[in-house]
């Protein structure tokens, strides 16, 4: 700093503006991005409805929830929360139940009767969209609140996808999942069943579709080999749970094995024992560990009275003998044979061991591509080789879940609307993620997180009712108020009441505060005190910057 700038410093100071060289350094507000909407595959701005939630305005949060996700009682239920894993509530007591207030919001909408609001405008573009799963179900929503017109066309007797055909009733009711979708057809989206897709070009060009979206679900099981003498019942596990969810009851014998270790072996053991088995074992060449099932899922199992077999392989089927062989996991983790056998009875066989999707009738479309596991190859814009044909959910290389379906049908409205216009639909800018690290707890309160209640485990195998209940209203709002707001002001008033100079200013409800930096010394109390870390200590602006407003940062 020369010798001018000292002088406008000095004559600024004695003019009561700032606090010369004292402060060299300022407070800021920020918004930062907690790690919960971080973490959210279909895209929920968590945090914010969770603040609705926390002053009890019910239906205001759910339409803020429903803004990214229009299946929240599904969600609330069947989504695997990842958002839970990461939340930094955590490393004070217990993560936020953030499944569980979405549930609640989810059931009262549906009770209640809430709607979605529909567009005021049409666009005039009609868009074609094969399989009413979650994939095909978001994206029909996103695009008709677009103003756009969309009929989805599903090869099956029911909309819902594998959420209907895959997940038993005691995980997912479908009183709550037919009342999700039939809301989607409320608001405009068609949905044309027991009509198998084909020849896509065909019916884009009859219909006068401007684009197709592809979201056709996981429902063929894998094959494997497994030599057989005299096989016995053999059955996939998709077939089976399909038939158990229409209200059928396969033959499946007293003793059934299961042959896997993801969430589908999970649900087909724990259906058979619901179907009559007297005995459910799975086995799966892993450990523990290793599994794909997550761990609620197989500890339910085992209350259930599911027997696991850990690191085990069939070699060899003789009608009810099953030849396995003991497994044991190298260096690396992956199962080596032992050359140990063991012999087990059963009188079915249900092979649980991954889906693939059906994607051959796009084998004829020009420029679209495959991946070795039939997969169809997207671009960034989530668009096939062929021009106007998108493709999402599990029949494009991902993770497969339903709520990354649900984002991907979000995503992928996103590019079409774009698409349809002639541009590319751009993300806006992330702010940067906050960890538990910044968060300021100067209170440390203990508030154990409201666990839901469970129906007794003896209850359970006679019949496919809910397992899980709901939070009752003021559980919900207990919960939604252990949120920390991580990252971004919620107007505690910390700062105000905190500052020694009377710097800060209130700008009313919703309006956040500024700062009145003739008055503020930089002594960062506003800093240390915030609880959510939503101001930063920045470097003082040197002489001719502007300074910073002290607005609520966006």
């Amino acid at each position: 700093m020369d010798a001018n700038d000292l002088t406008k410093r000095a004559d600024l100071t004695r003019h009561g503006r700032g606090t010369g060289a004292m402060r060299n350094r300022r407070p800021d507000y920020v918004d930062l991005l907690p790690p919960c909407n971080d973490a959210c595959p279909a895209g929920e701005n968590i945090q914010a409805w969770l603040a609705l939630a926390q002053a009890g305005d019910h239906e205001a949060a759910w339409r803020e929830l429903v803004r990214n996700n229009p299946l929240p009682s599904v969600h609330g239920r069947v989504c695997y929360h990842p958002c839970e894993d990461v939340c930094n509530r955590a490393f004070t007591d217990s993560a936020v139940s953030i499944h569980a207030v979405e549930r609640f919001l989810g059931d009262l909408a549906i009770e209640r009767r809430w709607r979605f609001t529909k567009p005021a405008t049409s666009s005039g573009r009609k868009i074609l969209i094969v399989g009413a799963g979650p994939s095909g179900l978001s994206a029909a929503y996103h695009l008709v609140r677009m103003g756009h017109s969309v009929e989805i066309r599903e090869a099956g007797p029911v909309a819902g996808g594998m959420i209907h055909f895959g997940i038993p009733a005691y995980r997912m009711p479908r009183a709550e999942l037919h009342a999700e979708v039939e809301r989607i057809e409320d608001m405009g989206v068609r949905i044309t069943l027991n009509h198998r897709v084909d020849d896509v070009l065909a019916e884009k060009q009859a219909d006068d579709f401007d684009a197709v979206f592809i979201a056709v679900g996981a429902h063929i099981s894998k094959k494997i080999d497994i030599p057989t003498r005299d096989a016995g019942k053999i059955l996939d596990a998709v077939s089976f749970l399909s038939s158990a969810n229409e209200g059928e009851r396969p033959l499946i014998g007293r003793r059934v094995a299961i042959y896997g270790g993801g969430n589908t072996a999970m649900d087909a053991a724990r259906t058979a024992k619901r179907l009559g088995a007297a005995e459910a074992i799975i086995i799966y060449r892993r450990d523990r560990s290793s599994m794909p099932a997550h761990d609620f899922e197989a500890d339910e199992a085992l209350e259930e009275g599911i027997k696991i077999n850990w690191l085990r392989t069939i070699k060899e089927i003789d009608h009810t003998t099953f030849k396995v062989e003991v497994m044991e996991l190298d260096a690396d983790g992956r199962p080596q044979p032992t050359g140990k056998f063991e012999s087990l009875q059963a009188d079915s066989l249900i092979l649980a061991v991954g889906q693939d999707t059906d994607t051959a009738f796009l084998e004829s479309v020009p420029g679209i591509e495959f991946k070795p596991d039939h997969t169809v190859v997207v671009d960034d814009n989530m668009m096939t080789g062929h021009a106007g044909i998108f493709a999402g959910g599990d029949m494009v290389p991902s993770e497969r879940s339903v709520t990354i379906a649900v984002g991907h049908g979000k995503h992928a409205a996103r590019h079409i609307d774009a698409y349809l216009q002639g541009r590319s639909y751009e993300r806006a800018p992330r702010h940067a993620l906050i960890g538990h690290e910044k968060v300021h707890l100067w209170y440390r309160t203990a508030a154990p997180q409201m666990e839901q209640a469970r129906l007794p485990v003896v209850e359970r195998t006679g019949g496919f009712d809910e397992i899980l209940k709901n939070l009752s209203a003021a559980e919900a709002l207990f919960e939604a108020r252990r949120c920390l707001s991580c990252g971004n002001c919620f107007e505690c008033d910390g700062c105000f009441g905190a500052c020694p100079e009377d710097a800060i200013i209130k700008l009313g409800p919703g309006k956040r505060y500024r700062f009145n930096f003739d008055l503020c010394t930089g002594c960062a109390v506003c800093y240390e005190q915030c609880p959510c870390h939503a101001i930063e200590m920045i470097d003082e602006p040197t002489i001719g910057e502007s300074e910073a407003t002290g607005q609520p940062a966006t």
